[in-house]
């Protein structure tokens, strides 16, 4: 089994969702940051690549990349960061996800090569549709899972498409926009997951929006892993170089609620 698999499995086991996080590469004290998620009980880490067009990404992350990039964070620090993640951590997953610009060039060859060599476990290239999947297949080929994306336009007729060489889990962006504004009522979340799971075995993780919780929860009790994002970055932004003690405080009270959640009354 990958890490991925392996995370998911223990999750399931567990009788609850896997907790799934996001942070930007660079900005804060990044090291520090990824140990305080899994310091709090992060079970999946996905790092962002910095990106000047960040455009599924709403104004926390937007400006979260903005600040990396104006530190210098390049694509050879984030291989380092991985890097040294995987030597402190051995078994917790970890995703890079960005956008084609930071994952194809020069050579997604190269960059699969270079993701593979310093642990990372898989990526998520937000803006190349499965129609150019050929793009991403050196990813494949060395190991990487490739997570797709689903969102509620995603009908019946797209669905095989989207799920089509997809691995390590599915990603439901629940709503129609961009990350971090606002959060999907939580009977289309329900609907949305029962669809997707009559379709494929893939762990279906569920984002966009999820801030506290008890939203973490309700999301917890349909799907198998509730994505968390641009509220952490927001803490980040808040508190800088102080940022991993809320953080870690932040993601013990997330997982708090999601172990929660599946239990039985």
């Amino acid at each position: 089994m990958t890490r991925l698999s392996s995370a998911f499995a223990a999750a399931a086991a567990q009788r609850r969702a896997a907790l799934v996080t996001f942070v930007t590469a660079g900005d804060g004290p990044t090291p520090a940051i990824l140990d305080a998620l899994v310091a709090g009980g992060a079970d999946v880490i996905e790092l962002g690549m910095p990106f000047t067009d960040p455009m599924a990404d709403g104004p926390a992350i937007q400006a979260a990349n903005l600040r990396s990039l104006a530190l210098g964070t390049r694509t050879a620090d984030v291989f380092a960061l991985a890097t040294a993640f995987r030597a402190r951590h051995p078994q917790v997953p970890l995703v890079l996800m960005g956008y084609a610009n930071t994952m194809t060039r020069p050579d997604p060859q190269i960059f699969a090569e270079r993701a593979q060599a310093a642990g990372v476990d898989g990526i998520i290239c937000v803006d190349i549709p499965p129609e150019e999947a050929d793009t991403l297949a050196p990813f494949g080929a060395q190991g990487l899972d490739v997570i797709r994306l689903a969102t509620p336009t995603t009908d019946a007729a797209r669905l095989p498409a989207v799920l089509e060489g997809a691995s390590g889990f599915l990603y439901y962006v629940s709503v129609a926009g961009i990350t971090g504004l606002q959060q999907a009522a939580q009977a289309s979340i329900e609907e949305a997951v029962a669809r997707l799971k009559a379709s494929t075995a893939l762990p279906i993780a569920v984002g966009f929006g999820v801030r506290t919780p008890e939203q973490a929860a309700s999301i917890a009790r349909v799907a198998d892993g509730v994505v968390v994002g641009s509220a952490i970055v927001e803490l980040i932004a808040q508190h800088g170089a102080a940022a991993p003690e809320p953080v870690r405080a932040y993601i013990q009270s997330l997982k708090t609620a999601i172990c929660a959640a599946k239990e039985p009354a």
